[in-house]
């Protein structure tokens, strides 16, 4: 089946889009987490051929997408247990890292992917676990439909309800990331139960009736991630989709770390992909400025400063990267109060640094290279777009807060998944 190729222009914008196929073939089995980064590596080469194109022309990436799944890559997080590689949080963290150095849409797509897979394994029964993760290994793909706008108090409006003995799911959502790209659509509703109101992520087929898809996203960056609008018209679900939200944050588990760490990981990749680009334009394009009396731009004393400064935050952002991880996994292995909150904050500090990390390797690779860096063949304020626009996801001034308050106060941070 040839994969529609689609390219949004101002007569199909917010037109409602078809839902994907189903997987082509059962995706290859990733065995651990050596060969998750090998075929990662590989994979990253070939993204990063269009990925340029695909930005400037907003080209919805499908048959780079149906070979991400058809790799296995999709599943590496399902728990061994249930067929899957069940890889480290660190292996986790370097994939999509590495996918975002060559496409940074290409790595926040999955994200939400993997986290409904965390929620699963955190909250769902037996049963529920055994069918998602059978789904999942067989290569479809989990969107996410969680968050709304148009309120003040975050409080959500997509309910689930019962009506005449069926389970109703009716509501609006926004920021969708992956969702055009899903087979499955986790939403996050509530519902009344004694008199308040309850959360639950509630697994709805992309393809079930009521079901409406809009690719009404329209930020300036991270422009092929498919986050626009889901909308749910009295939707019909099956019970056994229904899988406890609200209580997996009552309690300390790791949905929090892991959503927050695959954050930081996007934007470690977009930094490095931004630092790779301006490495070769300096070697190859940029001209020495004529106070340096040098004959090439990589011998300008000042440009080699800028150049080990963003090289220096980079790794700085990876090895902290890399301690949230091992603080992730260890809080999964013993989830308690202190184990949880302490990988939250590890999370935190890594998020920070790949934030000032990204944005520093995005601007200086302008600032070095000059202004032919600028031309729009390049396609480089990509970079720039991207990173700035995806570190807004949680505000790291927020993270400073809660970082402080860690040390200083011996506080624990909140646990509703965005620190």
């Amino acid at each position: 089946m040839e994969l529609a190729r689609k390219t949004v222009t101002d007569t199909d914008f917010r037109i409602p889009v078809e839902p994907a196929p189903p997987p082509l073939r059962r995706p290859d089995l990733i065995s651990d987490d050596e060969q998750a980064i090998a075929v990662a590596t590989v994979l990253a080469a070939e993204f990063a051929a269009g990925s340029a194109e695909r930005d400037r022309d907003r080209v919805l990436p499908w048959r780079e997408l149906e070979r991400f799944s058809e790799t296995g890559l999709w599943g590496i997080t399902v728990p061994r247990e249930f067929g899957g590689a069940d890889v480290s949080t660190h292996t986790l963290a370097q994939l999509i890292a590495i996918i975002g150095a060559a496409d940074g849409s290409l790595s926040q797509i999955p994200q939400n992917h993997f986290y409904a897979l965390e929620v699963l394994r955190v909250g769902a029964s037996v049963k529920q676990q055994r069918f998602f993760f059978e789904r999942v290994l067989a290569g479809e793909r989990f969107g996410n439909a969680l968050a709304e706008i148009g309120q003040r108090d975050f409080k959500r409006r997509t309910r689930l309800f019962r009506e005449r003995g069926k389970w109703i799911v009716h509501g609006q959502k926004f920021y969708c990331t992956g969702a055009i790209y899903a087979h499955w659509i986790p939403t996050l509703v509530v519902a009344e139960e004694d008199a308040r109101d309850v959360a639950y992520l509630a697994f709805i087929p992309r393809n079930a009736p009521g079901v409406t898809i809009v690719d009404d996203w329209d930020g300036f960056g991270q422009r092929v991630t498919g986050s626009g609008s889901v909308g749910f018209d009295q939707v019909e679900i099956d019970p056994e989709w229904i899988v406890p939200f609200q209580s997996s944050f009552e309690r300390p588990t790791t949905i929090g770390p892991v959503a927050q760490i695959m954050h930081a990981a996007i934007d470690l990749g977009i930094g490095q992909g931004a630092y790779r680009e301006m490495l070769q334009f300096i070697r190859e394009r940029a001209r020495p400025w004529l106070d340096s009396k040098v004959e090439r731009a990589s011998e300008d004393p000042l440009t080699l400063q800028n150049v080990g400064n963003v090289w220096l935050r980079l790794r700085a952002a990876e090895g902290l990267l890399k301690r949230a991880a091992d603080a992730t996994d260890a809080a999964r292995a013993d989830m308690t109060e202190d184990s949880v909150a302490h990988a939250s904050i590890a999370v935190a500090e890594a998020k920070i640094l790949t934030t000032k990390a990204s944005l520093l390797a995005a601007n200086k690779l302008f600032e070095l290279s000059g202004t032919s860096s600028t031309l729009s063949d390049d396609n480089f304020d990509r970079y720039w777009r991207n990173a700035r626009t995806h570190t807004l996801h949680d505000p790291v001034r927020w993270k400073y807060q809660a970082i402080g308050n860690y040390y200083l106060n011996g506080k624990r941070p909140p646990r509703h998944g965005a620190i």
